[in-house]
């Protein structure tokens, strides 16, 4: 037995998209723009996939899947692979309709209604199953598969780990998999402000994702270089080249499809340069008259107003529970002496405040109000840790979740002190899970290998694991891999799928089960080049 499945969860969503479509774009290697040569032999679709030379009587081996599966109790029959009379069986009006079409294009199947015979794939809810609502169960014997999960994102990740089995071995092996992630939550942070991407690129990394059993992206839209979703109430602040409502509509469906959460981000109050580009009045300046790049004077109302127009709007469109409201690299907390750099700011601290209020106080009212703002939308918030302080008369809101990326800062604090506040933090350390496009301010493109062999979410700064009692899920529910684009033409869209290939399988393979990976790093790249075109890439 490999060890015990631990449980996460996802909320439930509507079924919304054409789903033979995007079935067929993930066994086709459908790239979205990557590029990339013609599939290899190896990457041949389930079907054509050859039969396994195993002995019959021999133990089966566990499937060969990023990630890999949690428990699988070997069995003694061939396994199953599709053939011409295959079905996907489920409920037509049940939840788990979207789940069985998708599986059926894939498979070039039929959907019919229970109950299955043989040869069939059955997909199925079993309330109170264990594994959480991502856990699954996938029973492989007498020619036929079933898939059982408490909820549809558990059986949905069951299909993925069917069909990886398909492309790995050529069949599902005989047995029973019983699989569920350690974190619940695994992503992959997108900086789309700096650099444009297109629609099906982002379509392309979502179907990545979902075959990786990654279930957050992250969209950083807003920055000084753009602002890049078309806005209702605020037009004016958009970038020529930006996504449509209509492309982020058919971007979200796809998402809400494959059991992705898209998670908007509107930095505040610094990296707001596309806005105040459009209102120049918002400009935080120094005692000398010098304007701090992309920072907005908190001290202004009309900052706020405009910032919480975009957060409404934008909490409207988005339907996921989070909504990362930033908080970091604010200019006026990184001069030496920010009281004496802006005065205005540290005057209305001590107004509002008390005498001894600094300025990091009234940036942190900011953040609490920003935070109080999205959450009188439904949202839960998230923020970078640099926009934490401590040791002000203003604290930082308890409930905002806090996205750890860097000990780098100004007036940098350990991920410990987060946690001993009580606080949730989620992964990003830079050292291991930024890939910065032209690797500006010392970053080098992160390896695959590296955070394969080093990285665990107990590794939250630098290199150094904390205690597994400090980290574990109810505290670091996990993390997301990031590509900043802040030397935008350093990498075309094309090189950038290529280069995070690696580093996102690792970084799934780590967040589902964080102990030592079963594959050494050879056969788990080998691997991931054999499955590549499932995951929408052709390497």
């Amino acid at each position: 037995m490999i060890h015990v499945a631990r449980t996460g969860g996802r909320p439930r969503r509507s079924a919304v998209w054409a789903a033979a479509v995007v079935a067929t774009a993930v066994l086709g290697g459908c790239s979205g723009g990557d590029g990339g040569e013609r599939p290899s032999d190896d990457d041949r679709s389930p079907s054509s996939a050859p039969a396994s030379k195993e002995p019959q009587g021999a133990p089966s081996s566990a499937p060969r899947t990023i990630p890999s599966v949690h428990d699988f109790d070997p069995g003694t029959g061939p396994g199953w692979k599709p053939g011409d009379r295959t079905r996907i069986v489920a409920d037509p009006k049940g939840p788990l309709a979207d789940e069985a079409r998708m599986l059926a294009g894939e498979l070039k199947a039929e959907v019919a209604a229970p109950p299955a015979r043989a040869g069939d794939v059955e997909l199925a809810i079993r309330t109170g199953q264990r594994g959480g609502a991502e856990g699954y169960r996938l029973s492989t014997g007498d020619n036929r598969v079933t898939i059982t999960g408490s909820a549809d994102a558990g059986v949905f990740y069951g299909t993925r780990t069917l069909v990886q089995s398909l492309r790995s071995g050529g069949k599902v092996p005989e047995g029973v998999v019983d699989d569920s992630p350690d974190r619940p939550q695994r992503g992959f942070q997108l900086d789309i402000a700096r650099k444009h991407y297109t629609p099906d690129w982002i379509e392309a990394r979502l179907r990545q994702m979902a075959d990786l059993k990654l279930n957050q992206l992250g969209l950083h839209f807003s920055d000084d270089q753009g602002f890049r979703i078309e806005s209702t109430s605020h037009p004016e602040v958009v970038s020529k080249e930006h996504i449509t409502k209509a492309e982020l509509r058919r971007i979200l469906d796809l998402a809400e499809q494959l059991h992705i959460t898209v998670i908007p981000e509107i930095d505040s109050p610094g990296h707001l340069g596309a806005v105040i580009a459009a209102h120049p009045s918002l400009q935080l300046k120094s005692a000398s008259g010098t304007p701090a790049q992309g920072a907005v004077d908190i001290t202004n109302p009309q900052a706020a107003r405009i910032v919480d127009d975009l957060l409404r709007e934008y909490a409207g469109v988005f339907p996921g529970r989070y909504m990362h409201i930033g908080a970091d690299e604010y200019l006026a907390l990184m001069a030496s002496d920010p009281e004496a750099t802006y005065p205005q700011l540290a005057a209305a601290a001590r107004a509002k405040y008390g005498s001894k209020a600094r300025v990091q106080d009234l940036a942190t009212a900011w953040l609490n109000d920003r935070a109080s703002f999205v959450r009188g939308q439904g949202k839960r918030p998230k923020a970078w840790n640099d926009g934490f302080f401590s040791g002000g008369v203003v604290h930082p809101d308890k409930g905002i979740e806090v996205e750890y990326w860097t000990g780098k800062e100004s007036g940098e604090r350990q991920p410990a002190e987060y946690l001993s506040e009580g606080r949730t933090v989620v992964n990003l350390n830079d050292e291991y899970l930024y890939y910065v496009l032209g690797e500006p301010n010392q970053f080098t493109y992160p390896t695959g290998e590296r955070i394969y062999k080093e990285w665990t979410p107990s590794v939250l700064r630098g290199n150094t694991a904390l205690s597994s009692s400090a980290t574990g899920p109810g505290k670091v529910p996990g993390g997301r891999f990031a590509v900043w684009s802040d030397i935008a033409d350093a990498q075309t869209q094309d090189q950038v799928a290529k280069g995070i290939r690696l580093p996102l399988a690792a970084v799934a393979q780590k967040l589902w089960d964080p102990g030592r990976p079963p594959l050494s790093w050879p056969d788990f790249t080998a691997l991931a080049n054999k499955l590549g075109p499932v995951a929408g890439f052709t390497p």
